[in-house]
Formats: structure tokens, sequence, C-alpha cells
């Protein structure tokens, strides 16, 4: 048997990281098993679906390395792979329910279904169809055909005995057919609902294992009863733990940010998310928490995917996304960061280290990114920009508080002097590299008295701007030997208003 996995998202809006959370299982599983991994585009709810919606799917499971073997760009020997292209393949098969006696036409209109869930909600019983056009006779179905009244088509679910499944990670599950609704299979306008077409779907495409969130455990056994109607063997059940708040409450965007776009813009790395999302359902047998992709291939087990929901903490994500920052090379990172840059069609509205007299400035921020690399978390422009910006702009353009030239446990009156004489030390400094010029700046507050540390910092204002900056005389050095002298006489100007 070939092992065939499909995600089947809904294009209703930006593309979800629960997708992405439940993508990688499938896709770790069929690489495992030399399987294939199918995406398959969920559309019949034509009010909100949209193709841009789904071109952002499809981009985001590329840019995530989560490369699917079929799907509607791609391609495949059992498409169509759009739901909304596949409409007379559900009409058929409803059909074949209808006739075997295992599905029903139902007239009621959305008043009557209103008033049914009030009463029922009233008399606090559980909200389920209550099966009035069940026992419609052939007359009477065609009678109202006849007079096109609108109807749907429902599941005609046992009304006695239980319904079991076996999920690999959770065991059998067994409900009792009274709790299952009549569930509605085709709606009022012809387009099947999610159940009879997940069902026909994953058989007809030979799907051999589903992978889903906890939450459709209540809806498996209707496709259960669905694949006994057709007589066809179900697929293998796997129902991954619901990705959770803190407070153990489900992620939704009206709490947190849960678009993979927002991810992306926001300047998390690929690889680092996949690291992150592996971390959220599955525990490694060795108990590492970062790994590859490959390395989590090599080592899954259905056995090691826990049931209780896992808590998205940010915090950790960005942990994971600083330890994938500081793995790249500089070039890559580099590169990364002009890619992010060249996201504004302007030039002029790009980030001002990425361009140099109209063009791309690489050999600059070579050496620019050793850095800062180790102190950043998200590769966005805002955050390099937080942490060097004052690389790029020129010494008086340099913004500032020149009270922050202060040290605390330094009269104002003794900034001025300190600061011409260290223009002066480093105006004399022949070679301008970190053990000459730090040593220049050691011997000059020992000379004047100054403890090193106070030294440092009012040079550190000087020369960045900040209070918290990269290393010091690393970044003097890169700025050279002019700059560098430039910004602490014009720090020695400011002085003079304190």
């Amino acid at each position: 048997m070939t092992v065939r996995v499909r995600v089947a998202p809904s294009p209703t809006g930006d593309p979800h990281v629960g997708t992405a959370y439940i993508a990688l299982y499938d896709y770790v599983f069929a690489r495992q098993q030399r399987g294939k991994f199918i995406l398959r585009i969920e559309d019949t709810d034509r009010t909100r679906s949209t193709l841009e919606s789904e071109r952002m799917i499809m981009e985001s499971l590329h840019w995530l390395g989560l490369d699917y073997d079929e799907g509607p760009d791609v391609g495949g020997p059992y498409g169509p792979y759009r739901q909304s292209e596949r409409s007379e393949v559900y009409s058929k098969y409803s059909q074949m329910l209808l006739e075997s006696g295992h599905a029903y036409r139902c007239f009621c209109t959305p008043q009557r279904l209103g008033q049914m869930r009030k009463e029922q909600e009233k008399a606090k019983l559980p909200p389920k169809y209550d099966g009035r056009c069940r026992g419609l006779s052939t007359e009477e179905v065609q009678k109202n055909l006849d007079a096109g009244l609108p109807h749907v088509v429902r599941l005609a679910v046992p009304r006695t005995g239980e319904t079991s499944f076996a999920d690999k990670v959770r065991g059998v599950v067994t409900i009792a057919n009274e709790q299952i609704d009549d569930q509605v299979l085709i709606k009022s306008d012809g387009f099947p609902t999610y159940h009879l077409a997940n069902v026909v779907d994953d058989h007809l495409m030979e799907i051999t294992h589903v992978i889903r969130a906890e939450e459709w455990i209540s809806s498996t056994p209707k496709h259960v009863l669905l694949y006994e109607a057709f007589g066809w063997h179900p697929p293998e059940f796997i129902h991954m733990p619901l990705l959770r708040n803190p407070d153990k409450s489900k992620i939704s965007k009206r709490r947190n940010p849960v678009s993979l776009i927002w991810f992306r813009e926001e300047g998390y790395l690929p690889e680092a998310l996949l690291n992150f999302l592996g971390n959220m359902g599955y525990s490694f047998s060795d108990g590492r928490e970062i790994f590859t992709l490959d390395e989590m291939i090599a080592d899954f087990s259905w056995e090691r995917v826990g049931k209780t929901g896992p808590i998205f903490d940010f915090q950790k994500l960005d942990h994971f996304n600083g330890t994938y920052i500081r793995k790249l090379s500089v070039d890559e990172l580099a590169d990364r960061l002009l890619a992010t840059a060249l996201k504004d069609a302007n030039p002029a509205e790009m980030a001002p280290w990425a361009v140099k007299d109209g063009a791309l400035d690489r050999s600059f921020l070579l050496m620019v990114v050793p850095l800062v690399q180790e102190r950043m978390e998200k590769l966005n422009r805002r955050e390099f920009d937080d942490m060097a910006d004052f690389f790029f702009v020129p010494a008086d353009k340099l913004v500032y508080d020149p009270a922050l030239l202060v040290p605390k446990k330094q009269p104002a009156s003794a900034v001025a002097p300190m600061l011409e004489k260290a223009a002066a030390a480093l105006a004399a400094v022949d070679r301008w590299d970190l053990p000459t010029v730090e040593d220049r700046l050691r011997t000059l507050s020992t000379d004047l008295g100054w403890k090193a540390g106070d030294l440092f910092m009012t040079i550190r204002i000087a020369i960045t701007g900040k209070k918290a900056s990269p290393p010091l005389v690393e970044s003097m050095v890169v700025l050279g030997k002019e700059e560098s002298v430039r910004r602490v006489k014009v720090a020695l100007e400011r002085s003079q208003a304190i």
C-alpha cells in the first residue's frame, strides 16, 4: 500500500498556521513512508472562498518547504483538486445515497429550523435535526420537487446503536448514534457540505490516512457512516491535538496572529516555524527540541504524538527563530535581509542599509551583519533597523539626547574635555583594528581617571546614539576611523548644550 495523505484547507482568508501544523505532519509521514502528499482545496463555501486566498495557501506551503506531490497548481492523476470543480461527482454520489435509503431530501425552511433550535435550546436539548422530513413518502417528495421547493439532502443516521472508529493517537472512539445529527450532505445551492465532499474525495483520491485537528473527532462518526453506506473501506484516522493559547483556549485570529502571511512578514524563518510546530505535537525520541525537517522524518512515530493541546508560546517561537538566524552564515543572512528589502518596489523607500548610490549594497552589509546576528530574533527590517540603523546615517544625522552622554557618576562638565581628548586619541591611531582601538580607549580611561564602563558608555552614545548597541569597538572598526572620529566630534559639539 502506498501511503497517501492530504491537507485540505478552505480558501476563505489568510492561510492559517493550523494548516501548516497539519500539513507538516502530513508531509513528514508521507516522506517517511515514501508516499504521496496532496493539497486539496475545499472551496465549497462559495460566498467566502477566493482565488487570492487559494494562491496564498499554495505560496505559504511552498515557502515552508512543504512541497506537495499533487494539487491544483501541480496537477496529478486524481484531479481536479478543487472541490468547486467536482460538483458532478458529488451529485452522482449523493444520488446513490438517496437511492439506497442512506440519505433523504429535507424541505424544512430556515424559519422552521430556527424555531426548532430555539425550542431545543429552551428545553436544554442538544441541537440536531428532528427528522421531520425523514418520513416523507415518495409521493410527497416528488410533489415538493415538482413545486420547485428548495431542499437539502441529509444523511439518514441510524437511530439506535453506536458508531466506532480507531484513531492512531487516541485509540478507539465510540459515539452513540442518537447523538449524531442527520447531517446535511448537499446544500440547497447544490454544493456539497464538507462531510460528503470530504469522504467522496478521500475515497476517490485513495487517501490512506486522514490527519486533521481533534475538533473533527465529533464529525468522524458521520464520515464512518458514509463509508459504510457506500460500502467503502475507511482510511486510518489521526486527530492531532489543537494548538492552544496559554489559557488553553483554541488559538484564533481574534486573540493572536495566526496568518502564515503575518509570520513570514514578521521575519520568522520557515525552518524555525516548522521546527516549532513539530514540537507542538511531537516529542523527539532523544528529547531534543531543535531539529531539521529531515531529522523529524527519520525519527517520526505516531506513538510519540501527544493528546494534550500544546501551548502556542510566542516567546519560545522567538527563541527558536533566533537560534535558526544564528545558524545562518553571514552571507545567507545578508542575502535574506536584502531579499526582505527588495519587497519595496521603490528604492527610495527601501531600508538605508540595502541601497548605496541607488544600488544594492551587499559589501557593507556583510561587515555589519556579524555584529547583530547574535542579537536578532526576527529577520525583518524593523528589528534590524532598531539595532543597526546608526551604521547607515551620517554623523550629523544621528539622533540622540545629548544628556545621555553624561555617565551617572561623572559631572556634565567632564564630558566635553573627555570627548575632545578621545577625538584626538582616536585620530592619532595608525592601525584601525579592534585590539588597537580598544587599547587606545582603555588607556584614555586610565589617563583621565574615568572608569572604563563610563567612558565606553559615553563613546557608545557618540558612535551609535544608543545605550544598547552591537559591540562598540567592533562597530567603530566597521564604521572606519574617519567616521568614528567625526561622530565623537559631533558629540563634543552637542555636549556644549548639556
